[in-house]
C-alpha cells in the first residue's frame, strides 16, 4: 500500500492535557504519532502540551458552566475555525462536524433509554423533553452519528462497537474499532521500582497495589478499599487521579482501619512513575469502554485484576488466568479480596501474568495504532472506495 500523503489535520479536544483521563491521553498519543508525518492542528479550551510540529489553537470559553452550553459553544467555534483549509477534521468531542469521530464513552442515548420499557420509558422521555441539557446532548449526538458518505466513526473497543450499532444502527457500516495503544517501556527492575517509590514518597518495602482513575466511584475504589481491609498489613494501596474526592475517600479509608496503608497522590503529570512503583494494578471499574490504564500497566509487566467485559472493554480481549485476573462483579469486595490474596501469595502466578501482560500489550503499540487511524482518514477522504 502506498504511503498516505501529508495531510492537514484538525484535532478537536476540549481538554488536551496528559493529566486528564484515558480519552485525553489517547488523543495526545495519536497526535504525537501523526505529527511525525502530517501537519496537525489541535483546537482545545484547556491545553497543557507541547510537541514539535503541532500547532495549538486556543478555543474561547465564555461560560464554563453549564457544561452543555459550553459544549454547544465549542462545537460552533470549532466548526467556524475548521470549515475550510483542512483535509481531515478529527473530533474526539460531541460535535456535529468532522469527518472522523472517535467515541470514548457510552452514547447519551444508550445511557438514557437502554433497557427501559413501558412507564419507565415514558417517564424518561418526559425527563428528556423538559431538559434543555439532555435535548442539546441528544441533538449533538444525533448529528454526530448521522449517515454521511464521508463520516467515519471510530470506537475504542469491540464491546462499544456493539452498543453503538444497537443505539445508532445507521452509522454501523461506517464504524471501526481502533483501540488505545502504548509505548512499550523497558522492563522494570527492582532498582527502577525502588527509585519510583522514593520519588513518589511511598514505602520502600512491602507490596504495592495501584489504582488509577479520575472518577473514584465509577472506577471502583469503594470495592477496592473494602477488599484492602482483608489484605496483609504489608500491602499498601496507591491511588492516582483527580484530587477532588480525596478527602471523602481518605475518610473512608480511615473508617475501614487502613488509612495509613492508602496513599492518595492526586493527578500525576506522568503516570508511568506510578506503574514502575507498583506490584499489581487493580481496576474494579463499573464502566469503561476500554480502560487505557490497564493496557499501560500491562506494558510495564504488571499483573492486573480487572472487571469483566460487561463493565470494561479491554476485558473482552483478555483471558482469565492467562494474561489477567478478571473480576465478574466489580461490586463484590469478597471476590476481589480472594483474587488479590491469590495473586499476592502465588509468586509464579504473578510472574506469569506479568510476562503475559507485557506480551499482550506489545500487540498494541502506538505506531501501529496511528497507522490504523490513517486508514480511517483515507477511507473518509475516498468514501466510494
Amino acid at each position: 500500500m502506498s504511503p498516505l500523503p501529508r495531510l492537514r489535520i484538525a484535532v478537536l479536544n476540549r481538554v488536551f492535557d496528559t493529566r486528564g483521563g484515558g480519552a485525553e491521553r489517547y488523543s495526545i498519543a495519536l497526535v504525537e504519532q501523526l505529527a511525525q508525518r502530517h501537519e496537525v492542528h489541535v483546537f482545545a479550551q484547556q491545553m497543557n502540551h507541547n510537541f514539535p510540529g503541532v500547532s495549538y489553537h486556543q478555543v474561547s470559553m465564555p461560560l464554563q458552566k453549564p457544561r452543555w452550553i459550553n459544549q454547544l459553544w465549542y462545537a460552533w467555534a470549532t466548526w467556524r475555525a475548521t470549515r475550510s483549509g483542512f483535509d481531515i477534521v478529527h473530533s474526539h468531542e460531541n460535535t456535529w462536524h468532522g469527518q472522523v469521530q472517535t467515541v470514548h464513552v457510552l452514547p447519551v442515548k444508550h445511557n438514557l433509554f437502554h433497557g427501559r420499557t413501558g412507564l419507565k420509558l415514558a417517564l424518561r422521555w418526559v425527563k428528556v423533553i423538559t431538559s434543555p441539557r439532555l435535548l442539546a446532548y441528544l441533538w449533538l449526538e444525533r448529528m454526530r452519528f448521522r449517515n454521511l458518505p464521508e463520516r467515519r466513526v471510530v470506537v475504542t473497543s469491540p464491546s462499544l462497537q456493539g452498543i453503538m450499532a444497537a443505539t445508532y444502527p445507521g452509522s454501523a457500516a461506517a464504524t471501526s474499532v481502533i483501540t488505545p495503544g502504548v509505548h512499550l517501556p523497558d522492563v522494570v527492575g527492582e532498582a527502577d521500582k525502588r527509585a519510583a517509590r522514593e520519588l513518589l514518597v511511598l514505602p520502600a518495602v512491602g507490596r504495592c497495589l495501584l489504582f488509577v482513575g479520575n472518577d473514584y466511584r465509577k472506577k471502583g475504589l469503594d470495592t477496592l478499599l473494602q477488599a484492602m481491609a482483608s489484605l496483609p498489613d504489608d500491602v499498601v494501596l496507591t491511588v492516582v487521579g483527580s484530587a477532588a474526592d480525596i478527602p471523602a475517600y481518605a475518610s473512608r479509608a480511615e473508617a475501614a482501619g487502613i488509612g495509613k496503608r492508602v496513599f492518595f497522590l492526586g493527578a500525576l503529570p506522568d503516570v508511568m512513575t506510578a506503574y514502575r512503583a507498583a506490584d499489581i494494578l487493580v481496576h474494579p471499574t463499573l464502566e469503561d469502554t476500554f480502560a487505557m490504564v490497564v493496557l499501560e500497566a500491562m506494558a510495564h509487566g504488571l499483573p492486573v485484576v480487572v472487571s469483566s467485559a460487561a463493565y470494561c472493554g479491554i476485558s473482552g480481549l483478555l483471558s482469565h488466568g492467562k494474561n489477567a485476573l478478571i473480576l465478574e462483579d466489580p461490586r463484590d469486595a469478597r471476590a476481589l479480596g480472594r483474587m488479590l490474596h491469590q495473586l499476592l501469595g502465588d509468586t509464579p502466578l504473578s510472574q506469569q501474568l506479568g510476562q503475559q501482560a507485557r506480551t499482550f500489550a506489545s500487540q498494541y503499540q502506538w505506531q501501529d495504532i496511528a497507522r490504523q487511524q490513517e486508514m480511517a482518514y483515507l477511507s473518509a477522504l475516498n468514501p466510494l472506495r
